[in-house]
């Protein structure tokens, strides 16, 4: 059925299209050929605003025959380029093929401006001030939508200044997350963690971790709870690199802190997804990228 419509719908664009032009030239046959019969001084009888009158006069040959090519023209380009359902053209000519073109030529004469920092360490690349503002028009292009132009995040969306890393912050790892993406994902546990209170118990021992404000009697009652988590979050709650779970201990929130947040959390769980960069970079582009995202938390200001 599918096959069916798409067949269909290539068909039903292809006969509305030649039949809008073909129209075209038909309403102009037919008016070039009609005639009125005019009154003595060559008007046809309208008369607007008391005293504006319509003249009888046919449009000049000229500006007829400019209609015509224009047809003709659309008719030609439809021949040439696709714009008839699934007829790609004669020509062959394709957007994608185009814009990877482009995209190919443009990658050709940026290349020497980042040959140099190829061989050089994501660390020394971090270090010289033309990588950095290379660096930074990347970030801005493609990251700071998530991460904001300050790189300081928001809520759902980390904070690439303050070396608080889900999987870490290395230079080979941060490479890694910009070209593969990443996918963290908590499952809802309130049905395994239990009842209301030991939903709120075990985010009053979550904000333990941290010295945050809690309640105590709570956050001890959760604690045996807590387990559950622990697979993740590890049993001291320092989190785990290996599975992007983040540390509980650091008063670092991603999706919001206090007792709502968290019981909210253990509750629905949650799904973040940071898309795979590497069909958008080189390889040396990716290269300084990196070193801007791993110097934005090894300032060597500090």
């Amino acid at each position: 059925m599918s096959d069916f419509n798409n067949y269909f719908w290539s068909i039903f664009i292809s006969v509305v299209t030649i039949g809008s032009v073909v129209a075209c030239l038909l309403l102009l046959y037919i008016a070039g050929k009609t005639t009125t019969s005019p009154n003595a001084d060559n008007t046809t009888g309208h008369v607007w605003d008391g005293d504006l009158r319509e003249m009888n006069n046919p449009l000049p040959r000229w500006w007829m025959w400019l209609f015509v090519l224009t047809a003709i023209f659309g008719l030609l380009y439809l021949a040439l380029y696709p714009g008839l359902g699934t007829f790609k053209g004669t020509l062959g000519w394709t957007s994608v093929e185009e814009h990877t073109a482009e995209v190919s030529a443009g990658e050709k004469e940026i290349a020497p401006l980042y040959a140099r920092f190829s061989s050089m360490s994501t660390e020394a690349v971090s270090k010289d001030h033309a990588a950095m503002a290379i660096g930074e028009r990347l970030f801005m292009n493609n990251c700071a939508q998530c991460h904001g132009s300050d790189a300081r995040g928001g809520k759902g969306f980390p904070n690439l200044t303050d070396n608080d890393w889900l999987y870490g912050g290395s230079p080979e790892t941060i490479k890694e997350t910009l070209q593969k993406g990443r996918n963290g994902m908590m499952p809802p546990l309130a049905a395994a963690v239990g009842s209301e209170d030991d939903v709120k118990n075990v985010a009053n021992y979550v904000l333990s971790l941290s010295g945050a404000k809690h309640d105590a009697v709570r956050a001890q009652a959760g604690q045996a709870k807590f387990a559950l988590c622990a697979a993740c979050h590890g049993a001291q709650g320092k989190g785990n690199p290996a599975v992007g779970a983040p540390n509980l201990t650091d008063q670092v929130w991603l999706h919001g802190a206090g007792e709502a947040a968290i019981v909210s959390m253990i509750n629905n769980g949650k799904n973040n997804q940071m898309p795979a960069q590497e069909g958008k970079f080189t390889a040396d582009q990716l290269h300084v990228l990196t070193a801007y995202v791993w110097g934005l938390s090894n300032s060597h200001d500090k």
